[in-house]
Order: structure tokens, then C-alpha cells, then sequence
């Protein structure tokens, strides 16, 4: 018996879920036509694949956000917690 197409759009997306450390979650959403061209030029100029920009772009952040934060207090908890609200 031959699958239906949204089996095998299952068994695609089970099989591509995994990374290296089984810790790959898939992130599915649209973006503003100018944010995805950002993306491409950066990740041609840096040599890597879009995934990995947004992954350094994302882990940069970050790590500005808590170097910003360390002087509040409970600052990193509240942060982890998802309870901080900082101004832009």
C-alpha cells in the first residue's frame, strides 16, 4: 500500500528533525521579505548556510542581552524565566 502524501511529508519531516545532537527544532514562520535578503547576503559574505547565521546571529544577541542585564538585579533569572521586558 503506497502512502498518502501527508504521510510521507511526515516521515520528511520526522527524518530532517534530527541534527547532529537530536536537539533540532524545526521553526516554521514567514519573515519581512527585506529580514530574508539580510539573511542570504550575510550568510553568503560569511561562507555558511542561513541556519547557521541566524544561529550566531541569535546566540549574539543573546550574549549582548546578558551583558546588558548583569547589573539588574535577578536580572539572568528573570531573563531565563521569560519575565524580563526590556526598552529598545
Amino acid at each position: 500500500m503506497s502512502k498518502t502524501n501527508a504521510q510521507r511529508q511526515a516521515d520528511f519531516r520526522a527524518r530532517h528533525l534530527q541534527d547532529a545532537d537530536g536537539k533540532g527544532e524545526r521553526l516554521n514562520m514567514l519573515v519581512d521579505m527585506g529580514a530574508k535578503r539580510s539573511l542570504e547576503r550575510l550568510a553568503s559574505c560569511y561562507g555558511v548556510t542561513q541556519r547557521a547565521m541566524l544561529e550566531r546571529l541569535l546566540a549574539e544577541s543573546e550574549q549582548a542581552t546578558i551583558d546588558r542585564i548583569a547589573a539588574i538585579p535577578n536580572g539572568a533569572n528573570d531573563f531565563y524565566d521569560k519575565r524580563l521586558r526590556l526598552d529598545t
